[in-house]
């Protein structure tokens, strides 16, 4: 592990007999887990290499826990190779787990931006228990959150979000139990890797929707401490760590390493700096008109990535976002505009519109959507440190003072 240490500047000015003493703290850390697999970065091809998540790999999946870490800030190049405009990838240790179960609170907001139609769509849900009744058997507080950024039309999106609850819940055979442990944890993440597979295949089979038309999409479970993020597409989830971005969700871009290499192999290729050509993503639902017949292995794949992490007292909020908010922001701007918004008002729904004015402020051709999931309670202000005093008055001795001005004029 680097660290830089932390440095203290003082600025020193005579006012009488007091002196003002105005204090300039810098900490930063960079470090890696070795318990985790390390993050590859080919310096020649420009390429971020990540890890990507298979039905027969779901239990070997990254898990996200917590620790002081800041990450590396990779950002997308002109020549446009990099995975994304800005994404921080950290590999976490268990060092700061706390069995306080969040208190969940979230808001959400979305603009058409400069587009004719907004073709985004959304799910919040605090309360999974009230929203799924009898079918909701875990020992645990439940809450579920996901963003569908369609495109070639809102259709895909919208049939999406309309029939979320049921491939994710009422028909997802999930697991039930007393106990959240690891094996049920896991099967957790199957589930939702089932879930979109069930969700492309449904929109395969709807005389509704368009073979043009599709949508990537980013979900989000939260069930008491533990979050379980899937992601097919350029969707992201950003967690705020004291003030700090941790990226939980990889953008599925054909300039991703591992995403090139499995296009390439299974046919497809990239041309443009779109999938064919056509698609400036890897992975969606929907876009039947570029997939073989379901069951054969694609270029273009719902397969979703799913990682799970686990909640730490440092942990303050959460933002899941369409690409319009993360092709015109970084990680850490978009987490400072709300970790701003929630000192002011500690209101996440107006966060998540400010953060969204925020991006319609920048150069940007999309719909926006943005929302923002508190880990705290309204009342809870650990994770608002309250602001000191910028300068603060230290008294001196008449002896002390008078050296000090003697010392002054001399010079």
């Amino acid at each position: 592990m680097i660290v830089k240490s932390s440095t203290t500047t003082m600025k020193m000015a005579v006012v009488d007999a007091d002196i003002l003493c105005q204090p300039s703290v810098s900490v930063e850390y960079l470090g890696v887990s070795t318990a985790a697999p390390p993050v590859a970065v080919d310096e020649d091809l420009e390429f971020f290499d990540v890890t990507t998540t298979t039905p027969s790999s779901l239990s070997k999946s990254r898990e996200f826990r917590s620790a002081d870490l800041i990450t590396v800030d990779i950002s997308r190049t002109d020549s446009g190779v990099r995975c994304s405009t800005s994404s921080q990838t950290t590999i976490i240790d268990s060092a700061r787990s706390s069995n306080v179960i969040p208190a969940i609170r979230s808001g959400s907001y979305t603009d058409i931006g400069p587009r004719r139609s907004n073709e985004d769509e959304h799910i919040r849900v605090d309360d999974l228990s009230a929203q799924l009744g009898s079918l909701y058997n875990w020992p645990l507080p439940g809450a579920f959150y996901a963003v569908f950024d369609g495109h070639g039309g809102s259709d895909a999106a919208a049939f999406v979000r309309a029939n979320a609850m049921r491939f994710f819940f009422e028909d997802a055979n999930l697991p039930q139990t007393f106990v959240v442990d690891q094996a049920f944890l896991e099967e957790l993440e199957s589930s939702h890797f089932r879930a979109f597979l069930n969700a492309d295949q449904a929109l395969a089979d709807e005389c509704t929707v368009d073979d043009y038309c599709g949508t990537t999409a980013i979900t989000a479970l939260v069930l008491g401490r533990h979050v379980v993020v899937a992601n097919a597409g350029d969707c992201r989830a950003v967690l705020c760590r004291k003030g700090v971005a941790v990226q939980l969700s990889q953008d599925h871009r054909p300039t991703c390493l591992v995403e090139r290499q499995r296009v390439e192999k299974l046919g497809g290729i990239i041309e443009y700096g779109c999938l064919n050509g056509d698609l400036a993503i890897t992975r969606a639902l929907g876009d039947w008109y570029m997939k073989l017949p379901y069951g054969s292995a694609s270029p273009l794949t719902a397969e979703p990535e799913v990682k799970k992490m686990l909640l730490t007292e440092d942990d303050e909020f959460m933002i899941l976002g369409c690409d319009g908010i993360w092709d015109v922001m970084s990680n850490q701007e978009a987490v400072n505009v709300v970790r701003r918004e929630l000192r002011l008002h500690n209101d996440p729904q107006k966060s998540a519109k400010e953060l969204v004015n925020q991006a319609l402020c920048k150069d940007i051709d999309d719909n926006l959507t943005a929302i923002v999931v508190c880990f705290t309670s309204p009342d809870h202000r650990s994770s608002v440190p309250s602001q000191r005093p910028r300068f603060r008055c230290c008294s001196l001795s008449e002896d002390a003072r008078k050296k000090l001005q003697s010392l002054l004029g001399s010079n």
